[in-house]
């Protein structure tokens, strides 16, 4: 049986919701089976029904053709996701060796929650310069700012290239 604190509507929501990622994900080339997809709302409740938590229905998929390949799909319980439970989520991520995740969230992200994701984004794909480097120590740069290098270049006249600040 359900968690009565959860109405009918919600769970059909949530079953739909995990259904349309599965689908996604399945869309994206993760191993996903024909029987997740098709799952009847009987077998959604049958399988998360009793004592019903949203992150019982967090997801773990690979590629089809890559193993090492993978993505995350949280449902967090909390009513606002704050920047705690992003680096939980980030941390458990780093220890699983994933670089890929989706969050279903009930509501936005707290302000905190936003500002976190993007820096974890942003340090992870961008070249960093240290705030005491000359150059951003010369134009009086900001941790988290990002800057945008221009230089010549032989082969293409210009090379572009941006760096974050820490």
């Amino acid at each position: 049986m359900a968690d009565p604190s959860l109405s009918d509507e919600e769970i059909t929501r949530l079953f739909r919701i995990r259904r349309t990622v599965l689908q996604m994900l399945n869309d994206r080339g993760y191993l996903v089976g024909d029987f997740e997809i098709n799952e009847t709302r009987a077998g959604f409740l049958s399988q998360f029904g009793d004592s019903f938590k949203r992150e019982k229905l967090d997801i773990k998929k690979h590629k089809r053709n890559d193993d090492t390949d993978q993505i995350y799909v949280f449902f967090p319980d909390d009513e606002k996701v704050g920047v705690g439970k992003v680096k939980t989520y980030c941390n458990h991520m780093k220890n699983d060796g994933v670089h890929r995740a989706i969050m279903v969230a009930k509501q936005n992200l707290t302000p905190m929650a936003k500002t976190g994701i993007s820096e974890m984004v942003i340090k992870g794909h961008l070249p960093r310069i240290q705030i005491t480097d000359p150059i951003a120590r010369y134009y009086g740069l900001k941790r988290g700012q990002v800057v945008k290098i221009i230089r010549p270049s032989e082969t293409a006249g210009r090379y572009v290239t941006y760096r974050y600040v820490v």
